[in-house]
């Protein structure tokens, strides 16, 4: 039963990405390349709301076959249609800087409320119940997670990739752990991007936009919570296997910041978009973000839930390499004329 429902689920989002790419043509939602661009070729967007559809309405099947809570239903329902909204109405007209931050924070406040915000949390040994500042850290996780994946939607396939990815290990790790109960809900996010990533692989026939972009970065992070309810060293796990696109998002940020740049501006200055363009194709890179995914962070995830490593010493162990590749390939520095 459960197999048929992904199936339906991989259909849906195929068919709708179909759907929505012929809307995009016949409308005119191109996004066409300028100086800030990682394409060349003119190219539909607006496509990830075929990921939004196809999760948002088997979220109700979920609830009612057990395999998710009415809060979360509630908690993923109510930020991640208003996060896919907002993107919508910015794919289709731009909405200021202040009103989308100002929509993001108010998203992740509703869904907060519905998970009962941020649990105890174990660090290097401690546990820590950080009470009302636990809850208003959480609030700038989910809304930083949202707009980093916004920013790091940068080239064909690789936010699909890295959403597939840290599903389906985390699902992996779900299964050998012994927690059962949470592999469904990103299983089915999982395969609502493969039926997406089918138009949107290298080279790309439509964009994610906005909209899906930004869904799938709360969403992500309200999976990372709601495991966080059941065990604290999930949390550890789901911020190690998002690990490339935190990184190399923050890294970016950072230097930017530091640097004085308007961070609210578009740029190319991740390291993945330094990288495509060093090897002239968007293909090797996001095919490298699988491999570190695959072959680095999830077996340090892995040793966090089998072997009980400490979470947060094995998300040190993971991001330094990262911060490393990040600088080695120029995150937030000022590209050269």
């Amino acid at each position: 039963m459960v197999s048929q429902g992904l199936l339906v689920v991989v259909v849906v989002s195929f068919l709708t990405t179909w759907l929505l790419r012929r809307y995009a043509l016949s409308r005119s939602i191109i996004d066409i390349p300028n100086a800030r661009s990682s394409h060349t070729v003119p190219t539909p967007r607006g496509g990830g709301v075929a990921i939004v559809l196809s999760f948002l309405a088997a979220l109700p099947v979920l609830a009612a076959s057990g395999f998710l809570t009415g809060a979360t239903l509630w908690a993923m329902l109510g930020a991640g249609a208003g996060i896919a909204v907002l993107g919508f109405l910015d794919d289709h007209g731009h909405i200021a800087a202040r009103w989308r931050l100002l929509g993001h924070f108010a998203a992740s406040i509703w869904a907060l409320y519905w998970l009962g915000g941020l649990p105890a949390i174990s660090l290097f040994g401690l546990e820590l119940n950080l009470a009302w500042l636990g809850h208003v850290l959480a609030v700038f996780y989910l809304v930083w997670l949202l707009n980093l994946y916004n920013f790091m939607d940068g080239i064909d396939g690789i936010a699909s990739v890295e959403a597939i990815c840290a599903c389906l290990g985390a699902c992996l790790l779900y299964w050998l752990g012994d927690f059962e109960t949470l592999i469904v809900t990103p299983l089915v996010l999982a395969m609502a991007v493969g039926g997406f990533l089918y138009w949107n692989f290298p080279p790309a026939r439509i964009f994610m936009g906005d909209a899906g972009s930004g869904f799938l970065g709360i969403i992500l992070g309200l999976l990372s919570l709601q495991a966080a309810w059941v065990s604290s060293k999930l949390l550890w796990v789901w911020l190690i296997l998002l690990g490339v696109f935190i990184v190399d998002a923050t890294v970016t940020l950072i230097r930017r910041l530091l640097r004085g740049d308007k961070v609210y501006e578009a740029h190319r200055s991740h390291a993945y978009q330094f990288a495509s363009r060093r090897y002239g194709r968007h293909l090797p890179v996001t095919l490298a973000v699988a491999a570190i995914n695959v072959l680095w962070l999830l077996p340090l995830a892995a040793a966090v839930v089998l072997l009980d490593m400490d979470g947060a010493l094995a998300l040190v162990v993971a991001y330094v390499p990262l911060v490393l590749l990040a600088i080695k390939f120029h995150a937030g520095e000022l590209e050269k004329a």
